[in-house]
């Protein structure tokens, strides 16, 4: 299943890495590169007490950097939310600045550990988790505003995780989700993992078993390819504009779900819908309120952006399987759109259905 594994420790899509001339936006924009604010020189009690086989503190400082963008990443599969994983990544960073580390021979890997226990952490503080899959809670997107020459169906689809993969984590306990994103999406081993949830090997092991087959049991499947993907998209979004019902089913997977968020400001539009016609309706009533749309990736799947009076007011993202949309992902909290920094010039270029 393509969305549950990423590869070995240093692999896995930045969570807000763009392409091509495009715009990555919101708070987890360029996560990978290493750019923006690094951690600075190590200061206070302790500082620098990482050096040794890695160098003085500002060494370790710019080693910590180039691993920047993949604690993102680990992060970011744990806590759905791209604030609370650069809070993490800062928080690993200031362990890693006060431990030594001169015996530590794979230090991506021992980061990699770190932050997941921190990530355990924060996940406990939250309290009760979302038992309910369809709950209406959209997690935080990874927009890409493709740019003039950037044509979207050329571009790399720079997030292997998509939204309905990470509100399927979040039904997870706090052990299963760290044992899941731990080995099946960066290969850590389960004996490498069994001291962070505080459990042996092989419990460790049926932890991830069972994560893995609620993942897998809410697999929608493979969709076609980005170009196609997208075709689809705007076919939904004409039928929604133009009232057709036809064409929305022709879309629509019968067992689609739709979920809105819309925040503590606007909670009376927070839902979950399910069934093609049910949604259908929903659809018509959502794109009376859109009066220009601008096309975007989504965590490398297709998405809108909705555009009133120049600023971005609601996000609707899809997930694709076959041909049909399985599921619809519509972020409308006022605060969060906001967060997402999409820059004027891109909301410029919105459309309007006349167009």
């Amino acid at each position: 299943m393509d969305e549950s594994r990423a590869g070995g420790p240093a692999a896995g899509a930045d969570t807000g890495a763009g392409t091509g001339s495009g715009t990555g936006t919101g708070a987890g924009a360029g996560a990978g590169s290493g750019a923006g604010t690094g951690p600075g020189p190590a200061t206070g009690p302790g500082a620098g007490a990482g050096g040794g086989a890695y160098g003085d503190a500002d060494a370790l400082a710019r080693r910590f950097d180039a691993d920047r963008g993949h604690l993102r990443s680990v992060a970011y599969r744990m806590l759905g939310s791209v604030g609370e994983a650069e809070d993490a990544v800062q928080e690993t960073w200031f362990k890693l600045s006060r431990t030594d580390v001169s015996g530590v021979a794979n230090l991506t890997g021992w980061l990699t550990t770190v932050i997941g226990r921190v990530c355990l952490d924060m996940l406990r503080s939250r309290g009760s988790r979302r038992e309910d899959p369809l709950d209406f809670h959209v997690p935080d997107p990874i927009v890409h505003v493709p740019g003039p020459g950037d044509p979207e169906h050329v571009a790399e689809l720079t997030e292997s995780v998509g939204l309905a993969l990470l509100v399927v984590l979040e039904t997870l306990s706090p052990a299963e989700r760290l044992a899941f994103v731990l080995h099946d999406m960066f290969a850590v081993s389960f004996d490498e993992i069994a001291p962070v949830v505080d459990r042996t090997p092989a419990a460790t092991r049926q932890l991830a078993s069972r994560a893995r087959r609620r993942v897998q049991d809410a697999d929608p499947g493979p969709g076609p390819d980005a170009r196609r993907q997208r075709e689809i998209a705007d076919a939904f979004l004409a039928a929604s504009q133009g009232g057709d019902f036809e064409g929305l089913l022709a879309v629509l997977d019968p067992d689609a779900v739709l979920r809105a968020d819309g925040g503590t400001l606007l909670a009376g539009t927070s839902r979950v819908v399910r069934g093609a016609e049910s949604i259908m309706r929903q659809a018509v009533m959502y794109a009376s309120f859109r009066k220009a749309s601008l096309s975007v990736l989504v965590n490398g799947r297709p998405a809108v952006l909705s555009v009133v009076g120049g600023k971005a007011t609601a996000l609707m993202a899809f997930t694709i399987s076959g041909d049909r949309i399985v599921q619809l992902h519509v972020l409308a909290d006022p605060d969060r759109i906001a967060a997402l920094g999409i820059p004027e010039e891109a909301l410029a270029r919105a459309a309007y259905p006349e167009d």
